[in-house]
């Protein structure tokens, strides 16, 4: 494997959730949402971005295993910094950023430790890459298109289909899962070093079949490890083996963008305005800031002062911290993180 650097730039239960009151250091009143065990402050605008940085659209949201969070945008247009990766402490001060390249394209973002060391997994769905970095953004591999696959291989027009890798997951074994999502829906799967090894699935609305699968996730509570996949297109989260064949669906969401797992309970940020647990029989604990409204598209595109505290608008990435804290990153174009700290 080799590495290489890219320029870095700055440095240095079932029932509806309660919407109680507490005060932040000013005084005002921050919404608690949930109820018992889950029950979570809502900390909006999380984290003190310098004012180089003007967040794009916050697509994912990672914790390495120092406790720094690692925030992935798109870089708004009236940013100074093209750094697309902003790199927390855990008290939400600016700690570095880096990653120009992925301006534009930063969607996907997993995070992994491989013996001493952590990695982050790249999803950029402008350049339809996969890259695997170190915490300072040094290449380890890349993943361009997947031209050894058979279904990316040319029509008789000699033309090839789209791909654009949204998100992906690794296996205990390292195997690598990349889930096509904005192109044509498969999932291509690649052996620790980044080797091609085979495709699975097929696009459609049957059983087996995906309609963007936008996000991914290796789900080891089980005797055997399985994918879960955020079947967008289709309107759920759908179980598969390793090797691609339907075990069954899991209700309880509208437009899922993501998955992860901790102590046996499941996160899922959904497009629709809200923020999903399930318990570790995929049961519904709560959705958490749910919008209602219907309006989330319209304002996914305005100023932070039309948000409603408490409330979120469109849900793209999100992860628990080591505590069990939950942070929130959103399809807004100005970008917004939250932090469900747990009460």
């Amino acid at each position: 494997m080799t590495r290489r650097t890219f320029s870095t730039g700055l440095s240095t239960g079932l029932a509806a959730p309660l919407i109680l009151g507490a005060q932040n250091k000013s005084g005002s009143k921050l919404p608690v949402a949930g109820s018992g065990e889950h029950t979570y402050e809502m900390i909006h605008d999380w984290g003190e971005t310098p004012a180089a940085i003007a967040y794009g659209n916050t697509h994912s949201v990672v914790e390495d295993s120092n406790g720094l969070i690692y925030v992935q945008h798109t870089v708004n247009a009236a940013s100074q910094s093209n750094d697309a990766i902003v790199v927390f402490d855990a008290k939400g001060k600016f700690v570095r950023s880096w990653g120009g390249e992925y301006k534009g394209g930063a969607h996907g973002l997993h995070i992994r430790k491989e013996g001493r060391e952590d990695f982050l997994y790249h999803c950029d769905t402008k350049r339809a890459m996969v890259v695997k970095t170190n915490l300072k953004g040094e290449i380890v591999w890349e993943i361009g298109y997947p031209d050894q696959a058979e279904p990316y291989q040319p029509g008789a027009d000699g033309k090839r289909k789209k791909y654009s890798p949204t998100n992906l997951a690794v296996a205990p074994d390292g195997t690598v899962f990349v889930a096509d999502g904005y192109g044509s829906y498969y999932i291509n799967v690649y052996d620790p070093n980044g080797k091609y090894k085979k495709t699975l699935t097929t696009p459609g609305k049957e059983p087996g079949q995906l309609a963007n699968p936008h996000g991914i996730m290796v789900d080891t509570r089980g005797k055997e490890p399985v994918l879960l996949v955020s079947d967008r297109g289709n309107n759920r989260m759908q179980y598969l083996t390793l090797n691609g064949e339907h075990m069954s669906f899991v209700g309880n969401v509208n437009l899922p963008c993501h998955s992860q797992e901790r102590k046996g309970v499941v996160l899922i940020p959904d497009l629709k305005a809200r923020v999903t647990l399930l318990d570790k029989d995929n049961k519904l604990i709560a959705h958490y800031g749910e919008d209602t409204s219907g309006e989330e598209r319209k304002l996914r595109v305005k100023s932070r002062d039309n948000f409603i505290p408490g409330k979120f608008v469109c849900p793209h990435g999100a992860c628990f911290d080591h505590l069990g804290n939950i942070f929130v990153s959103e399809w807004v174009e100005v970008g917004r993180v939250t932090k469900m700290r747990k009460v």
